[in-house]
């Protein structure tokens, strides 16, 4: 099974944390769409054979198309693909765009899945980061969302500066309010070249408190499996039969196409991206030329990246996999480097698979990071 990626790359504002691509301005909003058909029809010879699982509109903000434009984008992957009977089609969505009458316009469509980009909902938090929504949005667009959609997934962000434990909790508690059955939640970041980046640097805001952090991640981990939820991969929790698909083909090493620009593809054996540049990219696809970019992943390439996602998800790291595909010295390495952190009780392994603690997931991407090989071949 494998999946595609849509990328949008359109937004109403910028949030002063995102460094993704994207536009505020929609002039190019048509000639993008046909481009992206385009590179749809262009790409479907990459997965013959292949039986698509998942669609998946992510971006910027998807949810500020017309419904026509998404309908368009979907059958032209019906149109080029083998797909199976009841795919995963999930588009993100922010609650300034989900009226009511969007939501049942979207609900009677192909798309089962909402990925709602809440990230909290106080007004100081949404205003620091940016957000082009409000409090009172956020709740009605989750009571309203429920009412047609089954399938919903919620964004928070924690460790955001001011944000007590208190507060934390009660952003949880909201989510959970709405019986939503996934929930992905990410520490705040300060990535260069963002509003926030520079706010901080000038005392605007101040730096997020990875201590903090980590408390919240606690709190968020203890909450969500009180409620019956499976924290399956590090940022991501759902009840059961709702976890992601299309995330959990990329943690699992499916192959997946990313399409528009930007966007990233991954086949097993190499990885491709996009320009991020719209112009650019509409022009490469006008010219019948794919803007892409890639590289042949080596052995050790590989292994590292089976090791920093097996190792942040329930799933794991299979000690029998790495020697039956990477060789006994990659084994006998990755026993050697992680014994150290199986001695503090950070990892441990279970029925051949090497997993995190409950004290180890919050710090599983720089546990991984010291897995790593910088060269075996």
């Amino acid at each position: 099974m494998s999946g595609i990626y849509i990328h949008i790359p359109f937004c109403k504002q910028a949030c002063h944390y995102c460094d993704f691509h994207f536009s505020t301005s929609l002039k190019k909003k048509d000639e993008m769409i046909t481009a992206l058909a385009k590179e749809i029809e262009l790409r479907k010879s990459e997965f013959q054979g292949e039986v698509v699982e998942t669609l998946y509109f992510g971006g910027g903000t998807p949810s500020i198309l017309q419904i026509s434009d998404l309908r368009f984008l979907i059958d032209e992957v019906f149109k080029h693909y083998e797909v199976v009977e009841n795919p995963e089609i999930t588009i993100e969505a922010n609650p300034d765009d989900l009226t009511e009458q969007r939501i049942i316009d979207l609900s009677k469509t192909s798309i089962n899945r909402l990925s709602i980009g809440i990230q909290s909902f106080f007004e100081d938090d949404l205003k620091l980061m940016n957000r082009a929504h409000n409090s009172a949005e956020a709740k009605e667009c989750l009571a309203l969302a429920s009412q047609y959609f089954d399938n919903i997934s919620v964004d928070l962000i924690y460790g955001i500066p001011g944000m007590s434990n208190e507060k934390w909790l009660q952003n949880i508690e909201t989510a959970l309010s709405f019986n939503i059955p996934h929930i992905s939640s990410y520490a705040l970041t300060v990535e260069p070249k963002t509003a926030l980046h520079t706010f901080i640097q000038k005392g605007i805001i101040p730096q997020p408190d990875d201590e903090v952090a980590q408390e919240h991640f606690q709190i968020l981990v203890d909450k969500l499996i009180e409620n019956n939820f499976i924290h399956y991969e590090l940022s991501n929790f759902g009840k059961e039969n709702y976890f992601s698909k299309n995330n959990s083909s990329y943690w699992l090493g499916k192959k997946y196409i990313g399409i528009g620009p930007s966007a990233h593809s991954y086949d097993g054996e190499k990885r491709g991206w996009n320009v991020s540049n719209n112009a650019l990219y509409i022009k490469s696809i006008q010219e019948n030329k794919l803007p892409l970019e890639t590289e042949i992943l080596s052995k050790t390439d590989r292994y590292n990246e089976y090791i920093m996602t097996g190792l942040r998800t329930i799933w794991g790291i299979s000690l029998d996999r790495i020697e039956n595909e990477f060789g006994k010295s990659y084994l006998d390495y990755l026993n050697q480097q992680s014994a150290k952190y199986i001695e503090d009780h950070l990892l441990f392994v279970d029925e051949n698979v090497l997993r995190t603690t409950k004290n180890g997931k919050f710090l599983s991407d720089g546990i991984a990071s010291d897995l790593f090989l910088l060269n075996l071949e």
